[in-house]
């Protein structure tokens, strides 16, 4: 496990402190960076005051393997203060930071990172990095993970070094430029000691075509429930995957999700890869549902069903997910509250700059690179033209309601054009 050498975490949320307390266990050093914000100064002085030890709790005992304690041996307040020679840098930032943090480092790492793992990329991730770092010295191996492997949140609620990892999934893949690599091998082996297997693919676009919020998320954050939850600061408290009147969920929501899937699979094949079959896809490699609740052999034919029994099942699986159905009940027969997401709305930065939340932030980055590449293959893609005009829309309406407080960049309609030229320039199939 020795190949990893010292390992180095961009990030400073929950997913990286219990990323970070499973690479102390090879005994490696390992540290975090982060980006100045109120947020990670929160953070760091947090980890300041544990002395640099970080704690995951878990929610069912099923998890064990990944709750425990573990010591860094290095933290960074900025990217750009990094010191040393790292050999493994870790990406847990959303997929439109990845060229920002990499721009931020200093020039020394580029001299010694042998490999950039990216932890939750959108498609075309890989190539962009790959294409960034290819005159660097070290011309660093890039390995995207399809996603992470659990959802981890904060404990109670509160930013800091301890976090609490409420669910796990099953299965996770993986592909590296550098074809069958060792770095494959000590990801899958990290991932098995947590019990996920980690799936090895072709190339690392195969794995980016089964991150789960590809499918979902632009539908789950680019309607107007949703919109108005996170753009309107005093909107009654929603969540992001309860049913309507609590959440976004209707059968309407249901049927843009299936047709944002079928544009995305058209999509893949015009990029030489196989589409997923959605719902066994969330059942298998996601958050599984009980078999009472959706049997196994429909999810299997799932593609091919009609379009009324594709939109039910989705539906059932929703739904059967608003609790944890294999968390153990308390003493009043209640399980997990295992759907109360909280959309997070508009916020004000430490320098009083209006932003917008991760998500749906990092979806519009997910969702516009998509649309690029379509532009790119001439695949039409009416509904996920139609999900971001409703988001652009929210976007200029929020803006100008602010005027005059300032606002980030991220309230401004963009096309990520550099990003799709730079993606274009190496993925497969796209001329």
């Amino acid at each position: 496990m020795e190949d990893f050498g010292s390992v180095l975490i961009a990030g400073t949320g929950p997913t990286a402190v219990q990323l970070a307390l499973l690479f102390t266990r090879l005994e490696n050093q390992v540290g975090i960076a982060g980006r100045p914000s109120a947020r990670s100064a929160e953070f760091f002085d947090r980890l300041q005051a544990s002395a640099g030890q970080v704690e995951v709790e878990v929610h069912n005992e099923q998890h064990r393997a990944l709750a425990g304690t573990g010591r860094l041996s290095f933290w960074y307040t900025n990217y750009a203060h990094v010191r040393g020679r790292w050999d493994t840098l870790v990406l847990t930032v959303t997929a439109d930071a990845y060229l920002s943090v990499l721009r931020s480092l200093p020039p020394s790492l580029h001299t010694s990172l042998q490999r950039i793992v990216l932890l939750s990329p959108t498609l075309g991730s890989s190539a962009l990095v790959r294409n960034y770092t290819r005159d660097w010295p070290a011309a660093p191996e890039v390995v995207s993970l399809s996603s992470y492997f659990g959802d981890t949140r904060w404990s109670q609620g509160t930013i800091g070094e301890r976090v609490l990892t409420a669910g796990v999934k099953r299965r996770v893949y993986a592909g590296s430029s550098a074809g069958s690599s060792s770095s494959l091998q000590v990801l899958s082996k990290l991932h098995a000691g947590v019990g996920v297997e980690l799936e090895a693919v072709e190339h690392p676009l195969a794995a980016e075509t089964r991150n789960m919020s590809l499918y979902v998320h632009s539908s789950l954050f680019m309607n107007e429930f949703a919109l108005q939850a996170v753009f309107d600061p005093a909107a009654t408290k929603s969540y992001v995957y309860k049913l309507y009147p609590e959440g976004p969920i209707t059968p309407e929501l249901i049927r843009t999700m299936l047709a944002h899937w079928r544009e995305l699979s058209s999509i893949t094949e015009h990029l030489g890869g196989s589409p997923v079959n959605l719902l066994d896809f969330m059942l298998s490699d996601g958050y599984p549902v009980r078999p009472e609740s959706i049997n196994p052999v429909d999810a299997a034919r799932f593609e091919s069903l009609s379009s009324s029994e594709q939109e039910y099942l989705l539906y059932v699986r929703y739904a059967s997910l608003l609790i944890d159905p294999y968390s153990t009940p308390d003493d009043q027969g209640r399980y997990f509250d295992f759907s109360a997401i909280a959309f997070r709305p508009i916020f004000r930065t430490q320098a009083g700059v209006w932003d917008i939340p991760r998500m749906p932030k990092e979806d519009y980055y997910r969702t516009k690179i998509i649309q690029g590449l379509a532009q790119q293959l001439q695949v039409p893609c009416p509904m996920i033209d139609a999900l971001l005009n409703t988001y652009e829309r929210y976007l200029t309406q929020s803006a100008e309601a602010l005027a005059p407080e300032p606002c980030s960049e991220a309230f401004t309609v963009q096309d990520f054009s550099d990003d799709v030229q730079l993606i274009c320039a190496a993925t497969v199939g796209v001329k």
